[in-house]
């Protein structure tokens, strides 16, 4: 099903919904005004199979550019808003972007990236107005037809999740063969098999639709019929609100917004009604235990986990009871098979920790301009089984449990941070011999990026060197990549080959 079945059916009808702005798409609008940029883009040059990109904080535009390519045979690929502007235009050339859209928000750091991406052949302002460079989105709603194209191939999101040298990755997955409107869907079958998505849904998501859960899952949830409510940004008590104010049946979060939401005192909490909420989605990062235990006491056994990845290449989901059963698992296979793998590749015994692989009876993804890294994602014997890194072990039942990343990617709030690009970064500052960049434990965040630096000789370790070398970082990368804190030390263990032993030095920080 595609945002079009129900133009017909339930024109008025919300399909997205801004919780903080009041800002509604109806199912008419969206599929109109898909419709409209899809052909402006087709009569534009854009053609089958090349990529269009969306630079922008959570508006419902968001929906209509997804769409817009859905419907096309595009690829879809959504950017990271915190990146630096070099950092944005290293994905827009990687993907080969035709087409930029961008909210009013973010329209000063675009306006450096298209001097960056010379093949950039459309932009478009989703929210503001014209430029120099950027055509109103306003305008070419206005200007264009919304008639269909006679061809509707279906088309693909494209995102990127970077890979242990902080490169980022380009996941692509070939276009399936089919227009917008068949059946065949993998996301729209299983997610609404698994949590009930359907018309009468009403999902609330405070994530980036830069990110492939809620871009994905809100598409799903349009898809049949139900209604987007999205936030700007994640707020504690403003979610609760929501939640109450739209009737909300299901929702998303991340192990972080968890904490901050049992934070709030109990009276705050205690005057918001979230009894229509039938599921609560949670996944990107580890839940700890007793986290999850008080959600299931506070909103009851309506929390369901998933792990997967933006790679798609396998799936696992549990229920509340089941968790509560096996508290700390992820669950059972819901797409592909398991297979915890030691060094040699060979399949290890129940219980015991190796590296997680989904078997698939194709390969699922490939890693777009990185054949060598799409090879080192597949299993040596068996090239359909793929793994994004993850260690773990599996119970007698068939229960998977995750112990540790193989990169020591720290995740931080639901999002990813790569040591390797920040050490990369600091890596010729002067003061600097060596370092090392680890996760360590926090409380709300799970963990947290630590600098452990070695002075070059002559340099005296202090409290305002620290900050000169992480405020050296601002500019050069993304914020919330820099490290939370910084420590000297006089020596970083390193083998005989020269590899940082990350285990030795997180393990003294653990």
């Amino acid at each position: 099903m595609y945002p079009g079945a129900y133009a017909d059916t339930t024109p008025d009808k919300p399909a997205i919904i801004h919780a903080d702005t009041g800002e509604v798409r109806t199912f008419a609008q969206l599929d109109a005004n898909s419709r409209k940029l899809a052909r402006y883009l087709r009569e534009a040059g854009i053609e089958l199979g090349d990529d269009i990109a969306f630079l922008s904080d959570n508006i419902p535009a968001v929906f209509e550019v997804y769409w817009a390519g859905l419907r096309s045979g595009y690829y879809v690929t959504g950017v990271n808003h915190h990146l630096t502007a070099d950092e944005a235009a290293y994905i827009l050339t990687d993907c080969d972007a035709k087409a930029l859209l961008v909210s009013a928000a973010h329209l000063a750091k675009a306006r450096q990236v298209v001097d960056l991406v010379p093949g950039l052949q459309v932009l478009i302002a989703l929210d503001g107005q014209a430029t120099d460079k950027f055509r109103s989105y306003a305008e070419v709603l206005a200007t264009t037809s919304d008639a269909p194209l006679e061809d509707q191939p279906r088309g693909v999101d494209m995102l990127y999740s970077s890979g242990t040298t902080g490169r980022p990755k380009g996941i692509k997955s070939a276009l399936p063969d089919r227009q917008v409107g068949d059946p065949g869907d993998t996301f729209t079958a299983l997610f609404s098999r698994l949590y009930g998505f359907d018309d009468n849904t009403v999902y609330y998501s405070a994530a980036p639709t830069y990110h492939a859960a809620p871009l994905r899952f809100g598409g799903v949830v349009n898809a049949l019929g139900g209604t987007i409510v999205m936030a700007t940004r994640f707020d504690a008590e403003q979610s609760l609100a929501a939640i109450e104010k739209y009737r909300v049946t299901h929702s998303q979060w991340v192990p972080t917004m968890f904490v901050r939401m049992l934070k709030l005192p109990e009276e705050t909490r205690a005057n918001y009604d979230v009894s229509s909420q039938r599921v609560a989605i949670h996944a990107a990062a580890p839940c700890p235990v007793e986290v999850k235990q008080r959600m299931i006491d506070w909103w009851g056994p309506i929390i369901h986990e998933y792990y997967s990845s933006t790679e798609a290449n396998g799936l696992t989901f549990v229920d509340s009871q089941t968790w509560l059963d096996k508290p700390g698992t992820v669950g059972k296979p819901a797409l592909g098979i398991i297979h915890v793998c030691g060094p040699d590749g060979a399949d290890l015994p129940v219980g015991e920790t190796g590296v997680v692989y989904f078997e698939r009876d194709t390969l699922p993804f490939e890693y777009h301009n990185d054949p060598a890294k799409t090879r080192a994602a597949q299993h040596l014997q068996h090239p359909t089984w793929t793994t994004t890194g993850d260690i773990g072990h599996v119970d007698e039942d068939g229960y998977l449990y995750l112990t540790d990343r193989v990169a020591f990617t720290i995740i931080t709030g639901g999002v990813n941070i790569y040591p390797q690009e920040v050490e990369s970064a600091l890596a010729l500052h002067p003061a600097i011999l060596d370092v090392a960049v680890i996760g360590v434990p926090d409380e709300e965040l799970g963990e947290v990026a630590k600098a452990v630096v070695q002075p070059a000789p002559g340099v005296q370790p202090s409290e305002e060197l620290a900050v000169e070398i992480l405020d050296s970082l601002r500019g050069r990368i993304a914020d919330y990549k820099i490290p939370r804190s910084l420590d000297f030390t006089q020596d970083l263990p390193r083998s005989a080959t020269g590899k940082l032993v990350k285990g030795i030095l997180a393990a003294q920080y653990r």
